[in-house]
């Protein structure tokens, strides 16, 4: 945008064009009027701020010899007035005859953008004219109220009181015509509502009936003028001007009373403020102060001597770095450059945060704002500054500080805290080869406090254990709560051999510690793992890992224990490999790398297939992975529910595919049996795929059974009465069980395999099969035999009257493509 300003202030000048040049508009400015009209002779601009005393042709008369059109720039580009002093009604009203958009003060001109902004978005606002409700019956009259006005307002003629009510009530009228004598609702009821609406609305009242008295009523009513019909064009007009500038007239001599009554108090406060500018300054909590350009002290409120201690008089004339405390003393010199760059006015201003002596304590911390002053001349004086207490403030950000950095239950260094500082530490080790033995502390048997007490005394038990470890490392080590019952351990200066020696301590001092609820006595115990930061990996997430590893290792080998992570280690070894394929199922699960195939299980009296075994393998590094290698370390991990439940979804979603799958056994984990989630995981897949519950065949090992028979006992009766079948897997592994057949609600008894398969030259073996097969059915469930390897075997099967078999003789297991190819050779044949 291309502006034009005209004032004869210099500074008033440049600064407004800087502003305005901030902004990107391109700036054209003079003192003269003349040198702005010739300017606009040949030059087109598209805004114009002008001053009204700019030489020999003034600001008014340049507004209308713009709007007379006869200039390069347009008619109608927006001006704005600057005076040194107005009233703004006044103003406003002046500026519009002389079709000047916006009139402002000089004090406004900081502002100037925003208000440029705003004179272009209003601008249109010049050509508005003043609007008219006219409430009168009397069409004719109506019509000549319109054409007498309409030159010079914007008029809305209203047929009756009721009609005008509702236009004013949706519009904002400058003025109202209003005939008293109306049907229905009368003129003065009219000039009630309309009064009660908005007391400073004009209202014109119309009669052809008038009396003095009426006229006097309905002026104490509200109303602002009175004319009496058949009224002259001229008469109307002239009552409707004055109407138009009554209200501008009674704010423009408000506003001047205020001007006035302002000048009044201003100069009251001029002759007064000698005396009270020090009385204002020294009742300040802040320390208001002056500095010479060389940075000596010139001023000083009374704020100084009660927040330093120091005298004012014995403190003027020093230097002011003089009283920085001398923990900050790094930045005195950050200070001078501060002030020098203040005087080369490289800076406006400069804000500091540091120490300040105080004569009788240690120091305070103060927050400093320093900016320059100019004396009456626009002269570079000094600079000016304030200096508030933050001492508050600075307490409350340590207490917030340490909130972020320790753990609020038992006052130890918190996650956050000891993972930057084991960074550290792995830093320093990769870079200078030193070593920082990291202990990995996590309680034994706590669960159970947890679970019969609650987490209130369970809370009490971790602050002990937690004042019992700080009491027993140095202030140069590092001790973190990093979980629930879990702690973190670097040492400082100390060897592994010596914090093996520490942690057995640990381990010693928390299984002799007990704890007292009413009348139980708890106690727990810790397993400690211990990693060496030996700078052998950059990455310290990896030393986490091995004390992690090395403290799991400590709980297989029977808790309250330690053990050291060493590369040749059998037991951490196994355990890291045994994550690692935690790691891999989790990845191979979620991108849906699980596959099933499908083992035929005969029915030995009828000779056909009675049901299909699902087992489970996945797709790992494009690899298919059997079940002995992942099962394990999912058990170890007690990660099997996950496994769990995509087998089930997975396999009730291949049934729904595959019709060929009429009946399938599905086999579970123990974990399975402790979610009582699942069973409803289950009920909204069978749902979800429409498949008949009678259709499915959980089994369970016997071994698992027995590790909690009643919840066993729980789960598998709910599974019964949705309709599922179930089946005890491995029967035998665990021959003294046989009792706890009974007391299992199954439908079937999977007989181990490891019987079965040399049951032919085993006489023994054949025996304890024919026992199990009589046990089950004297307790009316079927049998099945697994690890048929050949024809001999199913044939003694057969004789025992074994009901069902599957193994490798009878068919291998296969995916479903070539289950189904397989079912439909045989149905060909």
């Amino acid at each position: 945008m291309i502006i034009l300003i005209i004032l004869k202030d210099e500074i008033a000048r440049f600064k407004t064009q800087d502003l305005l040049e901030e902004k990107g508009h391109q700036v054209i400015s003079t003192s003269s009027s003349v040198d702005g009209i010739s300017f606009l002779k040949s030059k087109y601009v598209d805004f114009i701020i002008t001053e009204v005393e700019i030489g020999e042709i003034d600001g008014w008369r340049l507004s209308r010899f713009v709007r007379t059109g006869i200039l390069a720039t347009d008619a109608d580009v927006p001006i704005l007035l600057v005076t040194e002093n107005h009233s703004g009604r006044l103003a406003e009203t002046t500026a519009q005859l002389f079709d000047i958009n916006k009139v402002i003060s000089f004090h406004e001109l900081p502002l100037i953008n925003s208000i440029v902004d705003l004179v272009n978005i209003d601008k249109a606002n010049l050509l508005v004219c003043p609007s008219i409700l006219v409430i009168e019956d009397t069409q004719d009259t109506a019509n000549l109220i319109k054409r007498i006005l309409q030159h010079r307002f914007t008029v809305n003629i209203a047929e009756d009181g009721l009609v005008g009510l509702d236009a004013y009530r949706h519009k904002t009228y400058d003025i109202v015509l209003l005939d008293i004598q109306l049907p229905g609702l009368s003129g003065e009821q009219v000039l009630d509502e309309i009064i009660k609406i908005n007391p400073k609305q004009v209202v014109i009242i119309m009669t052809a009936h008038g009396t003095a008295d009426l006229a006097e009523l309905v002026l104490v009513k509200g109303a602002a003028d009175y004319i009496q019909k058949p009224f002259k064009a001229e008469q109307l007009r002239k009552v409707c001007d004055i109407a138009a500038k009554r209200e501008d007239f009674l704010i423009s001599n408000q506003q001047f009373l205020a001007n006035s009554n302002a000048l009044k108090a201003e100069q009251q406060k001029y002759d007064s403020l000698a005396k009270t500018h020090y009385r204002v300054l020294d009742n300040l909590t802040s320390i208001v102060m002056e500095l010479t350009p060389t940075g000596r002290i010139s001023f000083l409120n009374n704020a100084w001597q009660s927040k330093t201690g120091f005298l004012v008089s014995e403190s003027i004339g020093k230097y002011f770095v003089d009283f920085i405390d001398k923990s900050h003393s790094h930045l005195i010199s950050y200070i001078e450059e501060s002030i020098q760059s203040l005087l080369n006015k490289q800076t406006n201003n400069n804000s500091i945060e540091l120490k300040l002596k105080h004569k009788h304590h240690v120091h305070f911390w103060c927050e400093i704002n320093l900016a320059p002053y100019y004396d009456e001349n626009n002269k570079l004086a000094g600079i000016a500054g304030s200096i508030d207490d933050i001492s508050i403030r600075k307490k409350a950000e340590d207490n917030l500080k340490h909130l972020a950095l320790h753990d609020t239950l038992t006052g130890l260094h918190n996650r956050y805290y000891f993972d930057n500082e084991l960074k550290k530490v792995s830093n320093i080790a990769f870079h200078s080869k030193q070593s920082f033995p990291l202990l990995y502390i996590d309680l034994d048997h706590f669960k159970v406090i947890n679970d019969t007490q609650g987490h209130n005394q369970g809370d009490l038990v971790l602050k002990e254990i937690g004042k019992l470890l700080a009491e027993s490392v140095t202030s140069k080590d590092i001790l973190c709560r990093i979980g629930g019952d879990e702690f973190a351990l670097l040492l400082a200066d100390t060897s592994l051999m010596e914090a093996e020696s520490i942690a057995n301590q640990f381990c010693n001092a928390i299984a002799n510690t007990s704890f007292q609820f009413e009348d139980k006595i708890y106690k727990v115990s810790c397993s400690i793992g211990i990693a060496d930061i030996n700078g052998q990996f950059p990455d310290s997430d990896l030393y986490l890992q091995r004390a992690d590893i090395a403290m799991y290792a400590a709980k297989e080998k029977g808790r309250n224990r330690v053990h050291v992570f060493q590369d040749n280690d059998q037991i951490t070894d196994a355990l890291k490999q045994s994550f690692d394929w935690v790691q891999k199922v989790q990845s191979a699960l979620i991108a849906d790398q699980l596959i099933m195939h499908f083992q035929p299980v005969l029915d030995l009296k009828t000779n056909r297939i009675a049901y299909f075994e699902a087992l489970v393998r996945l797709i790992i590094d494009n690899q298919i992975v059997y079940p002995g290698q992942f099962i394990p370390p999912l058990e170890k991990a007690k990660d099997m529910d996950l496994l769990d439940r995509h087998v089930v979804g997975k396999t009730i979603y291949m049934m729904k595919q595959y019709p060929e799958l009429k009946c399938v056994a599905i086999n579970l984990s123990a974990q399975a049996f402790t979610d009582d989630k699942f069973l409803e995981y289950v009920e909204e897949k069978l749902t979800y795929y429409q498949i008949e519950p009678s259709r499915i065949i959980f089994e369970l090992t016997e071994s698992a059974s027995l590790s909690n028979i009643t919840g066993t006992q729980r789960i598998v009766n709910k599974l019964n009465q949705l309709g599922c079948s179930f089946s005890i897997d491995d029967f035998g592994t665990g021959f003294s069980t046989f009792t706890y057949l009974k007391q299992l609600p199954a439908q079937s008894v999977k007989i181990d395999g490891s019987f079965v398969k040399d049951m032919e030259h085993d006489p023994i073996d054949a025996t304890l099969v024919k026992a199990i097969h009589d046990t089950a059915v004297a307790l009316n469930k079927k049998t099945v035999a697994e690890f048929v390897e050949n024809a001999e075997i199913l044939n003694k099967l057969r004789r025992i009257g074994v009901h069902y078999a599957q193994g490798f003789y009878i068919a291998k297991p296969m995916d479903i493509k070539a289950l189904i190819d397989q079912l439909a050779e045989k149905e060909n044949i």
